[in-house]
């Protein structure tokens, strides 16, 4: 006979991260406590509130789990498919909330303005996403798409695919956008070269690209800031 997984309910009282949160709120609880209470259960040798933070121990941090996939995630010992998917549940509704704000904020006035509506959807990200921003005549941002995600060094994308969906949601400009992993905002001559691309295929087509931006941690770099396009 099987034995039963264990269950928060089965950690004493004072440890246990939902009575914790209701006794002291959500801001007191660690990273493995919060992951614990999204996991919900634990297995048949350790519980919730442990594999939450073996889980931590073996991805390295937080900040890990935001890039995995299902698959990568089940890969882990004590992670099945139901699990996995509470975790990216829970992944992406903290990245909706964090570009959700005002109407107002939703209108590109500068190259800042689009870097905080992108800066907490892509700081965290393990690998290079090119990301568009696509804008009306009044700059308002009616559709985003991520066009490749590549590896920890490069992100290829070919400007056929960024003004076909340009076209698709009938943009009038573009604002592109990628990541870099490593936090540094530098822009290579890879990025330099790709954005002069867009911009002559742009000018052909005759939508506008307004800028690229190279997002780090917590920094940018404005490419048509820096006078690169």
């Amino acid at each position: 006979m099987e034995s039963p997984q264990y269950l928060l309910r089965d950690i004493p009282l004072e440890d246990r991260p939902r009575e914790r949160m209701m006794s002291y709120g959500e801001e007191s609880l660690s990273h493995a406590e919060l992951l614990a209470i999204l996991l919900r259960t634990g297995t048949r040798d350790e519980s919730a509130v442990h594999l939450a933070a073996r889980i931590l121990q073996q991805v390295g941090s937080i900040r890990q789990l935001v890039d995995m996939s299902i698959e990568e995630l089940t890969a882990i010992r004590g992670i099945g498919t139901a699990k996995a998917i509470q975790i990216k549940a829970g992944i992406e509704l903290g990245r909706r909330i964090a570009r959700t704000g005002r109407e107002e904020a939703r209108i590109v006035r500068s190259p800042k303005d689009a870097a905080d509506f992108l800066m907490e959807q892509m700081r965290y990200l393990q690998k290079e996403h090119f990301v568009c921003l696509f804008l009306n005549t009044k700059n308002h941002i009616i559709s985003q798409e991520t066009l490749s995600m590549g590896s920890l060094n490069a992100s290829i994308v070919h400007p056929r695919e960024v003004f076909r969906a340009a076209i698709k949601c009938s943009s009038a400009s573009v604002i592109c956008a990628h990541n870099h992993p490593s936090g540094d905002p530098t822009p290579s001559p890879e990025d330099v070269a790709l954005t002069r691309r867009l911009v002559e295929a742009g000018q052909l087509i005759g939508i506008e690209v307004l800028d690229h931006l190279v997002i780090g941690d917590t920094r940018f770099v404005s490419l048509k800031e820096q006078g690169l396009m």
